[in-house]
């Protein structure tokens, strides 16, 4: 019989090196606008507002003479909100459980020639929060925040604060793909829907 603890491990390096590899095959895949006939752009505006508040994204801005959307920066989901859809893939999950992930999406529409076409840019941010110096072992419960050995904190310390920074992650192609095909499957209901009833 083997062991549970050797079975286990072996499990998650399997899953760590599958979710390394997923990773790097979607960062040289960029997504593909999607292009659509017979598509008012206020109608694609709507469609894709609906699509991101569905994903619990903020719209920032929305400019319909332009085809501009943007959201505000939405945190990772953590893998108890079984009910979010802003972690595309296995590397995505882990990462936005192991740190503190943001993600902005922004959504450009504009007709070229007879089609309409969407094309979505996910922007990946990851907090990066320098350690507390501490003096002893005894002291790691200030290393992160402004706390005491019998009260915990989650208020950061004043150099901490002034050093917290956002590092750039560059795109999130997987998601961007998910939000297109989302907004193209919506879409597509839509229609037959309107057919529907003719």
């Amino acid at each position: 019989m083997s062991n549970p603890k050797l079975l286990l491990l072996q499990l998650c390096t399997v899953l760590v090196l599958l979710a390394g590899c997923a990773q790097q095959q979607s960062k040289n895949k960029a997504a593909e606008p999607l292009c659509l006939a017979d598509l008012e752009k206020l109608d694609a505006m709507q469609t894709a507002e609906d699509v991101l508040a569905k994903m619990h994204f903020t719209i920032d801005k929305a400019n319909l003479e332009s085809g501009y959307i943007s959201t505000r920066a939405l945190p990772g989901a953590q893998f108890f909100e079984f009910w979010r859809s802003d972690n595309v893939g296995a590397f995505n999950c882990a990462e936005a459980n192991l740190h503190n992930i943001r993600r902005t999406v922004e959504l450009h529409i504009n007709r070229q020639d007879e089609k309409l076409c969407i094309d979505c840019d996910v922007k990946a941010q990851r907090l990066s929060l320098p350690e507390h110096q501490v003096s002893s072992s005894a002291m790691a419960y200030r290393m992160f925040s402004q706390s005491t050995p019998s009260i915990q904190k989650l208020k950061l310390n004043p150099d901490q604060r002034a050093a917290m920074t956002w590092i750039d992650l560059g795109g999130d192609t997987r998601l961007a793909k998910e939000i297109l095909k989302q907004i193209e499957k919506r879409i597509g209901t839509q229609k037959t829907k309107e057919e529907g009833e003719k």
